[in-house]
């Protein structure tokens, strides 16, 4: 993604309207163009802004209205196989990111299970099991939607099932040492 300049304390006002989703509720919403936003998180493809003291979430699709250009996410390897590279998956799992918190869901540790498994008309499906920092986020739909459409795009993949559960429930053990350290969770 490009980036114009900013920093988190210089308005940038929306070049046209903008589709977005409030955060934590998960809220559609459509802000107006020359609406004046501050860019608090530019991860994965999404942005999540302040706007009138509220976080919402613009999907990458609609980063233009911030005067950027969409990420093309990781690269693509040889699919000539039809194999599916199970690293592609995890390295799109990894442009998932939080919207509130810096850190990918998978080092978040909301990744339960990624499996790789024959579907019926016999192409490669994947499943995946996941959770939430907290079970009543209205970001979860939006989480599992990115990353069944960030998974979808891994060469050979012909469905994505993604799976919400609470069980075990989340908690801050399940994140990688680094996640850990760079929270101070540890």
């Amino acid at each position: 993604m490009t980036l114009p300049t900013f920093d988190s304390h210089t308005p940038i006002a929306l070049l046209h309207d903008c589709p977005a989703v409030l955060i934590p509720e998960g809220t559609p919403v459509t802000l107006s163009e020359g609406t004046a936003v501050y860019i608090t998180q530019a991860l994965g493809g999404s942005v999540t802004v302040n706007v009138n003291g509220n976080l919402a979430r613009i999907a990458a699709a609609h980063v233009d209205a911030l005067g950027m250009e969409p990420d093309r996410g990781p690269a693509q390897g040889d699919t000539s196989d039809g194999e599916v590279d199970e690293g592609l998956i995890w390295a799109q799992l990894q442009t998932c990111y939080d919207p509130e918190i810096p850190i990918n869901i998978v080092e978040l540790g909301l990744i339960y299970r990624c499996e790789v498994v024959p579907d019926e008309q016999g192409g490669k499906r994947v499943e995946i099991d996941m959770t939430l920092t907290a079970p009543g986020c209205g970001m979860g739909p939006i989480l599992v939607d990115d990353v069944r459409g960030k998974v979808s795009t891994v060469p050979n993949v012909s469905a994505v099932a993604v799976e919400l559960t609470f069980d075990p429930p989340w908690n801050s053990e399940m994140m990688s040492e680094a996640a850990r350290l760079q929270t101070g969770m540890y």
